[in-house]
């Protein structure tokens, strides 16, 4: 099988994109640096017994994506407890939105966002009555 064990979020601005993970989705980091041979992050994402994984936060190596480009890599989607709390968060935090907010009927509310170093990604709150 080959299932998704880490992931990485390629950042201009380390410190920057290290206060927006940790303030809104309240991720910890440990510096892999050496390791890596570049500025790199490890971001703990929640604890081991919760279903998800870890992954780290990586100096760009080269240009960002550009506005308006359409995706073309992974985007990664939080799991939430809150929406709104949540995309309160986000823009207090410098983020902006790519998709607002939709339901995915029965399932959940879905939307996508844009960090503050021009990546995408979504957050998904489970709610059966989203409609």
């Amino acid at each position: 099988m080959g299932r998704i064990v880490h992931f990485e979020i390629h950042v201009d601005d380390m410190d920057r994109a290290k206060k927006f993970y940790g303030e809104v989705f309240n991720w910890s980091f440990q510096d892999w640096s050496d390791f890596a041979g570049l500025p790199y992050f490890g971001a703990v994402t929640g604890d081991d017994s919760e279903l998800g994984i870890n992954g780290a936060l990586m100096q760009r190596q080269s240009a960002p994506p550009e506005a308006g480009q359409a995706m073309n890599g992974f985007t990664c989607t939080m799991g939430i407890e809150n929406y709104d709390e949540t995309h309160e968060k986000i823009m207090a935090n410098g983020g902006t939105v790519a998709m607002p907010k939709y339901a995915l009927p029965g399932m959940a509310w879905q939307g996508y966002y844009i960090d503050t170093e021009g990546n995408v990604f979504g957050i998904h709150q489970p709610d059966e009555n989203a409609k």
